[in-house]
């Protein structure tokens, strides 16, 4: 799984390290939309989670028979919401990035970029709820595999459509866009042929609604409060990204080059957070709870070394990391302060987004959410407000790593104490 991570986080780093080619007005309005785009990706993620939690529960129970109408159902209501999703993103581009601190300089590029994003947005969340799929029936091969050709597609299609090749014209930013669609496009299709034909997960929808309706509200039930967690980190950095701005084009840009750096630097947590909820859930429905604890336990050990291990890296390396991204001598120096700031938080962010996964992989998807809603509007927001009113852009990077750590003690005890109440007879 980890493997698989790595590619689909090389391929937003692919995407800003080419758009940041282009000068800083272009990096600057990719990472505008990183808060927008995560927040749709937060939904893809609440779905693939209830989907994920669902289906495992079926197989650990031995229920192989309900396991394909429940994944195919499960893909008929994502393919419905996403219509919804994408048809109000193209007419809300511009109040939200307004909101969000753009200016009228960025806001014709945001919007370039941004509406063919929406467009195809829909294959992006079906590819990731395949993915779940996979997932919950143990395939991490398969998963892996989507998700590496996607970023292969990705890293191909961009410099092509950025820059242009022969009779095709750059398209600049915009090119970005049509290439993240197109590898989501052939990805999904490739996806679905393999859980129909290869893995038979999928069955061809049928016309019992009231099957189909229980179903959907059985995936709701986890995937809503799971897509709100997830979404809260998207709102967060929304709030964040419009403090940055008042540091200038070239702030935001840095803060944007974080953002990809983050996800890549938590990459081993997050195929965990991925591969650990499937692994509860069959536990679960199997009566397994003593390997549920120690599934826990471990994991939350493991990504506190993991993760100091690479902030040492990182800090080490965080001169010619920066330079890698922007010519920019400001975007620069401001990466390499995230870079020696930030990351030492990320350790504490694992404890809480895997404790997060545990709850929803429990059935407990509201205790999920009521942990993001606490790690936002008590920690995050307002420490990093405190930081950046009183000590600048430094501040706020260092309120951030605050914020992490009082969330994770908080996560790990409650977590804890739920699974003792589990075991309980």
């Amino acid at each position: 799984m980890m493997f698989g991570i790595v590619s689909l986080m090389l391929f937003n780093l692919a995407d800003i390290w080419f758009v940041g080619q282009l000068g800083t007005a272009p990096m600057a309005a990719l990472a505008f939309t990183f808060p927008v785009s995560f927040a749709v990706v937060s939904l893809a993620i609440g779905l693939g989670v209830g989907t994920s939690a669902t289906l495992a529960r079926r197989i650990g129970r031995g229920e192989q028979d309900t396991a394909a109408r429940f994944a195919t159902d499960a893909l008929v209501v994502t393919a419905l919401i996403m219509l919804v999703v994408g048809l109000a993103g193209q007419w809300l581009i511009h109040p939200i990035f307004r909101l969000l601190g753009a200016d009228e300089q960025l806001l014709p590029l945001i919007h370039a970029y941004m509406q063919i994003w929406f467009a195809g947005s829909i294959f992006m969340v079906m590819n990731m709820v395949c993915n779940s799929i996979f997932r919950a029936a143990g395939d991490t091969r398969y998963s892996a595999l989507v998700m590496l050709v996607s970023a292969g597609l990705n890293a191909l299609l961009d410099p092509l459509f950025i820059f242009g090749w022969g009779p095709l014209p750059g398209l600049g930013i915009q090119g970005a866009a049509i290439a993240s669609v197109l590898a989501w496009c052939s990805t999904t299709l490739i996806a679905l042929h393999l859980l129909y034909h290869r893995r038979a997960m999928l069955t061809l929808p049928s016309c019992n609604r009231r099957r189909s309706w229980q179903h959907w509200c059985e995936l709701l039930h986890i995937s809503a409060p799971a897509a709100l967690s997830n979404i809260t980190t998207p709102l967060a950095n929304g709030v964040l990204t419009a403090l940055v701005a008042k540091h200038g084009a070239e702030a935001v840009a840095a803060y944007g080059v974080g953002n990809r750096i983050e996800s890549l630097a938590l990459l081993v947590c997050l195929a965990l957070s991925m591969t650990l909820p499937p692994f509860i859930s069959q536990n679960m429905g199997a009566g397994q709870y003593e390997r549920i604890k120690k599934a826990y336990a471990a994991v939350i050990r493991f990504a506190l070394v993991w993760q100091l291990l690479i902030y040492a890296l990182l800090a080490l390396s965080s001169g010619p990391l920066a330079r890698l991204f922007s010519t920019d001598p400001e975007v620069v120096r401001w990466i390499q302060i995230w870079i020696l700031i930030v990351p030492l938080g990320f350790g504490f962010q694992a404890t809480t987004f895997l404790s997060a996964s545990s709850f929803n992989a429990l059935h407990q998807p509201f205790n999920a959410l009521k942990l993001s809603l606490i790690r936002l509007f008590l920690m995050y927001l307002p420490l990093g407000w405190l930081g950046n009113a009183f000590w600048g852009l430094t501040g706020l990077f260092s309120a951030l790593v605050l914020a992490n750590m009082l969330t994770a003690i908080l996560a790990w005890c409650w977590t804890r104490h739920q699974l003792k109440v589990l075991m309980q007879p």
